[in-house]
C-alpha cells in the first residue's frame, strides 16, 4: 500500500518559506541539501520528523505563478495542515502577526482557517470539533 513521504508547497524565497513554516508554524528543518540556485529543502511536524515531509519547493517554474495567484484569487487554499484547536492555533498566529483571509469557521464537523503563508499561498488549518 503506498504512503505519503514527500509533498511539496512552491514558494517564493525557500529562506523566508524556511523561516515561516518554522519559526511561526513550528515544523522543523528535516533536510536542507545544496541543488545550484536553490536547495532540497524540508520541513516536518515536530515529534514526527521521521512521518511526512513538506518540501519547500522553488515556484520558478513558469506554469507555477499563474496557478498561485489563481488560486489565491479564488481563495482556495495550496494545502491543508490538522492542529488540534483551529480557534487556539488561529489566536496565537494572530500574535505573531500572522494574516488569515478566513477566520476560523465551523463546517459540519470540522473547524477550518485559512491563512497567507508569506510565499504565495493559501494554507487551510482544520480540526474536527
Amino acid at each position: 500500500m503506498p504512503r505519503i513521504v514527500l509533498t511539496s508547497i512552491f514558494v517564493d524565497d525557500q529562506d523566508k518559506a524556511l523561516r515561516f513554516y518554522t519559526d511561526v508554524l513550528g515544523f522543523v528543518k528535516k533536510t536542507e541539501v545544496a541543488m545550484g540556485e536553490h536547495r532540497w529543502l524540508t520541513v516536518a511536524a515536530p515529534g514526527d520528523e521521521n512521518g511526512p515531509e513538506l518540501v519547500l519547493e522553488p515556484d520558478d517554474h513558469p506554469a507555477v505563478g499563474p496557478f498561485k495567484r489563481a488560486l489565491v484569487a479564488d481563495g482556495i487554499p495550496f494545502t491543508s495542515f490538522a492542529v488540534a484547536d483551529v480557534r487556539a492555533e488561529h489566536a496565537r498566529l494572530v500574535e505573531l502577526g500572522v494574516r488569515f483571509t478566513q477566520e476560523p469557521l465551523a463546517i459540519g464537523p470540522l473547524t477550518t482557517a485559512v491563512l497567507d503563508d508569506t510565499c504565495g499561498n493559501l494554507v487551510q488549518l482544520a480540526s474536527q470539533v
